[in-house]
């Protein structure tokens, strides 16, 4: 073989390997971009509350992300240029996902956002794997305009992909993509923070854990784990919030029941003061923010329910003129809300918002 044929033979093998050679972006990378409560360390960001996502613009054929599960329980939508191409089960071994592969020769936009809630465990996000013919773009312009939602199951999307008529507690059929909050996040092109846990409440929960004492948190799980306010100022604050409460505080041998109330159910005014209580601590944080305290659409807001009224009440006596009710029309069905039912409340928040946020 002559010198030229060897020379031209070894660097054609030498550009195929190279452009097959995958190179890794960390997760700290500037053109990566986050939305919600991150907790960052040395070598990861940390994704644990719902709809928290990773969103990347790029030039190239493919991309991966390096992941690595605290659970096995944690599910993620994988939205290409806007459209969701897959979900992928994230586990315990730390290994490149293939998020999309074979694309046209272009820019391309890829997120990865959380569909599941923070007690499904936490997910290492160590960044982004690509073939040597792939290269970051800058992100984005930021969205201007910013919404953050406190909530239960509802908002959390529990269960409202199982038709099953089971109402699965799976992380399978959880998909905080569709709930009502992410769709109207999504309708005003919005950044989007969700606060939520499925069976929590204002003043009691099925678990040893109450929204004012979570909703401050950065990571869940650790109560001195204290977010800072300043880093996320949204326009818009929902508070969905009472379902749970609204069934514990009838039921006098519950353990959580006993832990916060004793042997006597509170009152009416003991009701209105917690709820107030929570939204104040809301408006100390943003200080200028519209706040709008609803509920629903399961059975709280049934025909005859005293719980809408009692956050009627707690607004009224706030006397604030940005803080607003917005009640969802009860779905009238078993289970937790499904996708159909999620975008009707979407809908209905969406026409409330219009009609009474200038934002």
């Amino acid at each position: 073989m002559s010198k030229k044929i060897w020379f031209n033979f070894t660097l054609l093998a030498f550009l195929t390997i190279s452009s097959g050679q995958a190179k890794t972006i960390n997760f700290n990378n500037p053109n990566i971009r986050y939305e919600g409560r991150i907790l960052y360390n040395s070598n990861a960001a940390v994704l644990s509350w719902s709809g928290t996502s990773v969103t990347v613009n790029f030039q190239g054929k493919e991309i991966s992300a390096i992941l690595q599960d605290m659970d096995t329980a944690n599910y993620y939508n994988v939205i290409l240029d806007k459209k969701v191409v897959s979900k992928i089960h994230t586990d315990t071994t730390k290994h490149s996902y293939i998020l999309a592969s074979g694309l046209f020769k272009g820019n391309h936009t890829l997120q990865l956002f959380k569909r599941t809630e923070w007690d499904k465990g936490k997910t290492l996000f160590y960044g982004f794997e690509t073939s040597g013919n792939t290269r970051l773009l800058p992100p984005s312009a930021p969205k201007k305009r910013k919404i953050e939602f406190y909530g239960n199951s509802i908002t959390c999307g529990y269960a409202m992909e199982d038709t099953s008529g089971k109402d699965s507690w799976y992380g399978y059929f959880e998909n905080n993509y569709l709930s009502y909050a992410a769709l109207t996040a999504r309708h005003y092109d919005a950044q989007y923070q969700c606060i939520s846990k499925s069976g929590i409440g204002v003043m009691v929960s099925w678990f040893p854990l109450i929204m004012p004492e979570m909703y401050d948190r950065t990571d869940a799980t650790d109560s001195i784990s204290k977010w800072n306010f300043s880093n996320y100022t949204p326009d818009i604050v929902v508070i969905n919030l009472f379902q749970n409460d609204s069934w514990i505080i009838k039921m006098h041998d519950n353990a959580e029941f006993k832990h916060r109330f004793g042997t006597k159910e509170p009152n009416s005014d003991y009701i209105i003061a917690a709820y107030k209580s929570f939204v104040t601590a809301i408006r100390s944080k943003y200080p200028k923010a519209s706040i709008i305290c609803a509920l629903g659409n399961m059975d709280a807001t049934r025909e005859g329910s005293v719980w809408p009224g009692y956050i009627e009440q707690a607004a009224k006596q706030l006397n604030d003129p940005k803080i607003y009710t917005c009640f969802f029309k009860y779905k009238n069905t078993d289970g937790h809300p499904k996708v159909p039912e999620q975008q009707a409340m979407a809908d209905s928040l969406i026409k409330f918002i219009d009609k009474n946020i200038n934002w």
